[in-house]
């Protein structure tokens, strides 16, 4: 699907079953969703430029996700996407300055672009050209990153209330709890590695986007430049402070189950030893001797239970007056 945006914000779709003969001067931005091979053909022979492919998009080298090429600046960044779900993933979105437009490739719907959309008739100054596109969409996706590190971080703070709730609350746990609260740790840490991730990307894009002439020239777009540029780095330094405290939580659930575990295995410890006396008691009065003397006593039998009842109460006290129950 292609859709191109003018300078009003109106949108104006193109269809590869009627392409148009040319571009209208008033198109600054092309935006192009999962585009087919017919799509990417129509879009090269319109702005006489290559279209990257979903392939071109993954490559992972410096070179072949920042260059310049006929006068067309082309750019690659990994964005957050699936945020609100389980599987968070990342996505590579191309970026590409041409003929004053900006032209945008990827093949999934991260969010910053549906908010960006939203808020062009807001721009201060109207959408002149791709230079300043560029700068407000960055702008819009470092705001967007930010909010998913936000989101993250409560509820991160919500997990560590549920792992170290008081006393009373942590006899109440049902089975298993802490394991379950061990997938939500690791679903967090995901999300944050992504975001980490697509900060790392978005960091290298801005460096060179400040470099290219197009936004050299406008003071406006340079200014917004440089100060996402700062902003990246502060989310990138403030993602690592998350995922340590990831860490942490991590190590102190794996801690807690291990005392839990300990705990019972004490407490079957302290059973054992505390039944051991009485059933020393009642093996040797079950022994089947012929010639025992306690046989001929009247009261024997309820002497053996007082003695394994003793026997029993000892030690139970005992381990209570150590601090050990």
């Amino acid at each position: 699907m292609i859709t191109g945006y003018c300078t009003n914000g109106d949108a104006v779709a193109l269809s590869a079953a009627e392409p148009p003969a040319s571009l209208r001067p008033e198109v600054v931005w092309i935006d192009l969703v999962e585009p087919t091979k017919t799509e990417d053909l129509m879009m090269e022979k319109l702005l006489g430029i290559s279209i990257p492919t979903r392939d071109d998009l993954k490559d992972i080298e410096p070179s072949s996700r920042l260059y310049t090429e006929n006068d067309a600046v082309f750019m690659t960044a990994s964005l957050v996407y699936r945020s609100d779900t389980e599987i968070p993933g990342l996505t590579d979105v191309g970026f590409i300055l041409s003929g004053g437009r900006l032209v945008t490739i990827r093949y999934a719907e991260p969010r910053a672009f549906g908010l960006f959309k939203a808020g062009m008739h807001r721009i201060p100054g109207g959408c002149r050209n791709g230079a300043v596109l560029l700068a407000r969409l960055l702008e819009t996706i470092a705001d967007r990153t930010a909010e998913i590190l936000e989101q993250a971080v409560d509820k991160i703070d919500g997990l560590s209330i549920e792992v170290f709730g008081d006393k009373a609350a942590a006899r109440r746990r049902p089975p298993h709890f802490l394991e379950a609260r061990l997938r939500d740790v690791a679903g967090h840490y995901r999300l944050v590695a992504k975001t980490r991730d697509s900060l790392a990307s978005l960091s290298r894009l801005l460096t060179f986007v400040y470099t290219v002439p197009a936004v050299q020239g406008d003071k406006d777009s340079r200014e917004l430049c440089r100060s996402i540029s700062r902003d990246i780095q502060s989310l990138s330094e403030h993602a690592a402070f998350i995922s340590g405290n990831i860490t942490f939580l991590l190590d102190a659930s794996l801690g807690l189950i291990n005392v839990e575990q300990n705990a019972i295995i004490k407490i079957f410890s302290i059973a054992s030893v505390v039944l051991l006396p009485p059933t020393l008691v009642a093996s040797i009065y079950g022994m089947n001797f012929r010639v025992m003397p306690e046989l001929e006593w009247q009261l024997g039998y309820p002497w053996a239970l007082a003695a394994m009842v003793i026997s029993a109460v000892i030690p139970f006290f005992f381990f209570r007056w150590k601090g050990w129950l």
